[in-house]
């Protein structure tokens, strides 16, 4: 039986609520050149009265350009991914890699193997249903086609606590606030771990839709009651998770003629996920489990029978910080517990974090909830993401992760990311390497910007308590402002206390990467 997540066994270092690196950075003076002013009449937009803003840019060696309200702590929302996979390239190593393997202790007597099979997962967030298909293929290449004993699904190099501390109860059905476990699945090459894609089709009008999951499986069961509307009617198609089940619910109505709706979903317990799809491609592939589907641990000694390892970290930093997935940042703060700690936990691996973090250079207090940002108990603050940035500069892994960033304008979704639709056609486009960052109230933007004068900048907004204001427009002036300083023409901004508002809209991350509920 899975044990519950009880905030009780939180480590001591969470307890305190705060964890101490070092003496705080010492409080510079604010700079009040040119580029100052129009810093400070950018951040006076007036709706953002009443929200708690922090910007700083520095040079790469740390030396302060501006500075505004810096030491304050905040929620980072998706800024947090700067921290764990910083902290991951360091503990892990560019290299590091994950494997899935199948094993058996029992005897082979011709085509039949006396004894079960094991599944064995390390937390790759990267297997596809094609993938399980791969293994199942090798082990009946071996020639096995009966197998009396169990499949057993060993998901145990990490704990059994699926959910982050303070996540939303709300947010558990959907794909950004999947589970987290060591043997899981993702439905397509953003690997989204531990999620399905729940795909509605209209049929004729007036008839039922026509409902499908990528990928297809028999773990997960679908309630449908959403009918097909007239031609130009609206898309009022809704999907949900019964808490505590696989059972999906689609309701409303599709347009007919209209296009596909898709939902990523996330699954209830992904390591019965997982062997679900093994189990089938082994049926496929002409070999028969006669036991039943178990969990448990793989036996030393087990023959290995079969083996998938994934791509490097180094590769996999490009779909988890372009698209801000939340779960590979759980992946690895459990990967770097179980590396340094002998423990697959939250509890195990955010100490670890925090360590790596203070040999990158940064200093003061702060909280590591999670390792994506989701959790609301995160704090950290834009002095020590600034100290973040200017630690990472120097290490060999360095260009990597820089061009694994989101990058401002670039329209391709795994070079933009989750800038892609921002500051297109500005002196930002392209010279921004930044991490996005979004919860409701909360938003934050923290990179590099190569200026118009030739360097290389450091800069770190995080606004927390934003009602009713396009944040991320501001943000966008900002990094613009920066990115245009030192050209033929020193820009001017409107003057303070002026209507600030942006032509440009609201990022569209919500495509997939980033809706109001996703940290991002």
């Amino acid at each position: 039986m899975r044990r519950p997540h009880r905030p009780t066994a939180m480590s001591t270092a969470l307890l305190a609520g705060l964890i101490l690196l070092g003496a705080a950075a010492p409080v510079q003076a604010q700079d009040r050149s040119e580029l100052g002013a129009d810093l400070d009449a950018i951040l006076a937009d007036p709706g953002l009265a009443g929200a708690d803003v922090g910007l700083v840019v520095t040079t790469l060696d740390g030396e302060p350009v501006y500075r505004r309200a810096g030491e304050r702590r905040q929620q980072p929302a998706s800024n947090a991914k700067l921290a764990t996979s910083a902290a991951a390239l360091e503990v892990l190593g560019p290299d590091h890699t994950f494997t899935t393997t199948v094993a058996s202790t029992g005897r082979r007597h011709g085509p039949v193997l006396h004894g079960g099979l094991y599944l064995r997962g390390t937390g790759d967030p990267t297997m596809l249903a094609a993938d399980y298909d791969a293994l199942a293929a090798r082990v009946a290449r071996s020639g096995i086609r009966v197998v009396r004993g169990p499949l057993t699904a060993d998901d145990t190099w990490f704990d059994d606590v699926r959910l982050g501390l303070s996540w939303a109860w709300d947010d558990e059905p959907y794909y950004y606030n999947a589970q987290v476990s060591a043997l899981t699945a993702s439905p397509d090459t953003d690997y989204d771990a531990g999620s399905v894609i729940v795909r509605v089709a209209p049929g004729a009008a007036g008839a039922k839709a026509k409902v499908t999951t990528e990928p297809p499986t028999d773990y997960v069961r679908v309630v449908n009651t959403a009918t097909t509307g007239a031609p130009g009617s609206a898309n009022t198609i809704s999907v949900d998770r019964e808490h505590g089940s696989n059972t999906f619910t689609v309701t409303g109505s599709i347009p007919a003629g209209g296009a596909v709706t898709s939902e990523w979903m996330a699954v209830w317990e992904p390591t019965g996920y997982a062997a679900a799809l093994f189990r089938s491609a082994l049926r496929r592939h002409g070999v028969t489990v006669l036991g039943p589907t178990t969990r448990g641990a793989t036996p030393a000694g087990a023959t290995e029978l079969a083996r998938r390892e994934s791509m490097p970290l180094r590769e996999l930093q490009v779909p988890f910080l372009k698209l801000s997935n939340n779960l590979h940042a759980e992946i690895l703060v459990k990967s770097m517990g179980r590396a340094s700690a002998g423990q697959g936990s939250w509890d195990a691996g955010r100490p670890v974090l925090v360590d790596a973090l203070t040999r990158l250079g940064v200093t003061g207090r702060l909280s590591m909830a999670d390792g994506s940002g989701l959790s609301r108990m995160d704090q950290i603050s834009p002095d020590q993401l600034a100290q973040l940035l200017a630690g990472a500069a120097d290490r060999p892994w360095f260009g990597e992760w820089y061009e694994a960033l989101p990058i401002a304008g670039e329209p391709d979704r795994l070079v933009g990311g989750t800038l892609r639709n921002r500051m297109r056609g500005t002196a930002a486009a392209g010279v921004v390497h930044a991490k996005t960052g979004t919860l409701t109230g909360v938003t934050g933007l923290s990179g590099y910007v190569d200026t118009a004068s030739g360097e290389r900048w450091i800069f770190s907004m995080v606004s927390n308590n934003t009602i009713g204001v396009n944040a991320k427009a501001i943000e966008d002036k900002v990094a613009i402002r920066l990115a245009e300083e030192g050209g033929p023409v020193s820009p001017r901004v409107a003057p303070r206390g002026a209507d600030q508002r942006s032509d440009h809209a609201v990022d569209q991350e919500t495509e997939l990467e980033c809706s109001w509920r996703k940290a991002c």
